[in-house]
């Protein structure tokens, strides 16, 4: 369930700044935003845009939005020939795919909705967003991404199982290379959803320490909003179990209802797995553990997994799915359960 504990919906810009000021910083934002656009960083596009709605109100965010993504539409639409389609769809990408679903769910993160709930729903914009990006993508450019791409990959998988049959693997290894490669372009949508799932978790997170949040929370005198985007505190909304009994029904079903379950399934299952990682946080937490402490149960539990062919994160992703009954964090209230470190 989605919770709003903050119990305010409008607009949170800091009170009684002046024009200019309020100028400058949606310039600034706007400025990291279109670098953060073109590079590695595009990860954080949603922080920079939240962050922005949250100084400044959400008209800022929305104008902060449509001034950093001039450039890459300037770039696109007078790029050479041969790189305007990629340049366009780039465009059609980053704007459906990341930017509104980040300001689309700006109201949710003003009221302190929980951390899991504003990931899932975001994905679900970021899914309709790849959906409005194919389709305008044929309809403007007669060009097709999620085709391209699925060809791309094809080309890239059939080059792996040449090279292992150059270097004489067994042909049982290279037919279970083959069939992961089939699975994979099968499942191929999940990827690019559990792709954008780590930009909104890591923007999210960087939002929950950045100083308009800690503002926010302040000037609602509310100590558990501080808390609200800290890893440990993802939690799934219990609404995504349907989605995960939709997943089971990929055995049983056949052509594209069995690939609609495939990838929901391989979307749940990530995101299942996350929570169970945040759990495991909130653990390495309860303990009163330290960084060093921290970052060793980090590196136990990744040496752990090497070891044993994942089944450690295999059995987080079961505690993540059974934390809708049985709330593995709250079996017992803790006063240090806000506290806060630098390692989440």
């Amino acid at each position: 369930m989605i919770d709003t504990s903050l119990h305010q919906s409008e607009p949170v810009a800091l009170p009684g700044r002046p024009n200019g000021t309020v100028g400058r910083s949606i310039a600034r934002h706007a400025l990291v935003t279109a670098l953060m656009t073109v590079t590695a960083m595009f990860v954080f596009v949603p922080a920079a845009l939240l962050h922005c709605g949250l100084r400044n109100g959400r008209r800022a965010a929305w104008l902060c939005a449509a001034i950093a993504l001039a450039p890459l539409a300037a770039w696109a639409a007078f790029s050479p020939a041969a790189e305007r389609t990629g340049g366009l769809v780039s465009l059609a990408f980053v704007t459906f795919a990341i930017v509104l679903p980040s300001l689309i769910v700006l109201p949710l993160v003003e009221r302190g909705t929980k951390f899991g709930s504003v990931v899932v729903l975001m994905l679900l914009g970021s899914l309709a967003g790849l959906f409005a990006t194919e389709l305008v993508s044929q309809a403007a450019l007669n060009h097709s991404p999620y085709a391209a791409q699925l060809a791309e990959n094809k080309e890239f998988y059939a080059k792996i199982a040449q090279e292992y049959r150059k270097n004489g693997a067994p042909a049982g290894f290279i037919d279970a290379v083959k069939r992961a490669g089939d699975y994979s372009l099968f499942v191929l949508p999940a990827a690019f959803l559990t792709s954008l799932s780590f930009a909104f978790m890591l923007s999210l997170l960087m939002l929950g320490r950045l100083t308009a949040w800690r503002e926010l929370a302040a000037r609602r005198n509310d100590n558990e909003a501080l808390g609200i985007y800290l890893f440990r505190n993802f939690a799934l909304p219990d609404w995504v179990l349907f989605a995960f009994v939709l997943g089971g029904l990929t055995p049983v079903a056949s052509g594209l209802v069995q690939q609609i379950a495939a990838n929901t399934l391989t979307v749940v299952v990530f995101l299942y797995i996350v929570q169970g990682l945040a759990i495991f946080r909130f653990l390495l937490a309860s303990i009163g553990g330290g960084l060093a402490q921290t970052l060793f149960g980090w590196v136990m539990l990744g040496f752990l997994t090497l070891l044993t062919a994942g089944l450690p994160v295999l059995l987080l992703g079961v505690a993540g799915l059974f934390d809708s009954f049985f709330d593995f964090r709250h079996f017992r209230k803790r006063k240090d359960d806000s506290h806060e470190s630098h390692s989440d």
